[in-house]
């Protein structure tokens, strides 16, 4: 069938498409109005050395010169983020912050690209999470900065580096203000829509091909059936024989 013949059978059979259609839109908008809500939020730590740089002077009657930590780039830096990123990863941060497995509420830790040969070489731990409010999404990624702080001072510590020495994270985007993800609604709705749309000409072209087997019917049984014998009488009717003439 073309499509001016199903566009035809469309319009002939409005009094099932549209209400079909209807309903449709309604079940689209109710999904996309039911589907569970979730709000993002995120922030950017970066690390920097101290002033005086990331190692003590042998001689401290010459000190290190001072700089500014944010342009005092050093090839440690990365290595450093990516080793606080593994650590903000575990089950056990994800069970400090309050997200459980299998949970709506995740989060996500990372130096804010996907490029694998990149992972060591960024100084930044970018903090996103998901969750079904907005305070709990932003209460969340507030928890990760503070463990954070916390965490990249317990590495050093443990590493028994110098005091004086210690990286800092720098907060350059503080938790923002948490979005709603509406993707994952409208996709929902749109598969509702097309599923609906499906099932409308279905119903469409059901109700087209039951009228033309009723039309085929009525028009069979509307037919004189002819006798074995190729008489025009309809079949089971009953004739008289005409009376034998004798001679």
């Amino acid at each position: 069938m073309d499509f001016w013949a199903t566009v035809l059978v469309l319009f002939r059979r409005w009094y099932v498409t549209f209400p079909v259609f209807v309903l449709v839109l309604a079940g689209a908008a109710g999904v996309y109005v039911m589907f569970p809500k979730t709000f993002v939020c995120s922030s950017s730590l970066v690390l920097t050395v101290p002033r005086d740089g990331g190692s003590l002077p042998a001689d401290p009657k010459f000190p290190n010169p001072v700089t500014n930590p944010l342009v005092n780039v050093d090839s440690g830096l990365g290595l450093s983020a990516s080793i606080l990123i593994q650590g903000l990863s575990s089950a056990e941060v994800a069970q400090r912050v309050g997200v459980t497995p299998g949970g709506r509420t995740t989060f996500k830790v990372s130096n804010g690209t996907t490029n694998p040969e990149l992972m060591i070489t960024l100084p930044f731990v970018v903090i996103s999470a998901e969750a079904p409010t907005a305070q709990e999404a932003h209460d969340v990624v507030a928890r990760l900065g503070r463990i954070a702080q916390d965490k990249l001072v317990e590495q050093q510590r443990a590493l028994g580096a110098p005091r004086a020495t210690y990286l800092r994270a720098f907060e350059v985007v503080p938790p923002t203000t948490p979005e709603e993800k509406t993707g994952s609604r409208l996709r929902a709705a749109c598969v509702a829509l097309a599923m609906g749309l499906f099932l409308s000409m279905a119903a469409a072209f059901a109700v087209e091909s039951w009228a033309r087997s009723r039309r085929a019917r009525r028009s069979g049984a509307a037919k004189p059936q002819p006798s074995l014998n190729g008489s025009a009488y309809p079949a089971g009717a009953r004739t008289e024989s005409a009376p034998l003439l004798r001679h």
